[in-house]
């Protein structure tokens, strides 16, 4: 009697967790379910977070771009101020040697006075277009 004890002891519960092949299915439906589960919150997860560093990193670029469009703009404004100035300085110099060319023809002793005159003229206004041009840098180096 005790071997048949035994026997159907050791026997039972294999009996008892023997599954049917519909169990079997119906386990792999859910094992599936969960997996497409844990496979939607990680695309999911990745998906936020590549927006989130794609719309920080854009950010970034554009505060790059708006930085070096500011910096760009300001040079090109310097660049065309210190232009100005040497045009208008070359006018300058060019209308007084004409000016002098006559007055030594008609007017012999005015055009020593003339070049002198001329010359201190032309110190003054480099002088003021040097000033000029330190103010636009500062104003262009200020922060907006």
């Amino acid at each position: 009697m005790a071997s048949l004890t035994l026997a159907s002891t050791l026997l039972m519960p294999n009996v008892s967790f023997a599954q049917t092949a519909g169990q079997d299915m119906h386990t792999a439906g859910h094992d599936t379910k969960d997996a497409a589960d844990d496979t939607g919150h990680a695309v999911k997860t990745g998906t936020k977070k590549t927006y989130h560093k794609t719309k920080h990193v854009t950010k970034k670029a554009a505060h790059k771009t708006e930085s070096g469009t500011v910096k760009a703009a300001d040079k090109t404004k310097e660049g065309t101020t210190v232009a100005a100035d040497k045009t208008k300085e070359t006018s300058v110099k060019a209308y007084d040697k004409s000016k002098e060319g006559v007055q030594k023809v008609f007017d012999p002793s005015a055009h020593k006075k003339s070049v002198v005159t001329d010359k201190a003229r032309e110190s003054n206004m480099r002088a003021k277009d040097d000033v000029h041009q330190d103010t636009q840098k500062l104003k262009d180096e200020s922060p907006k």
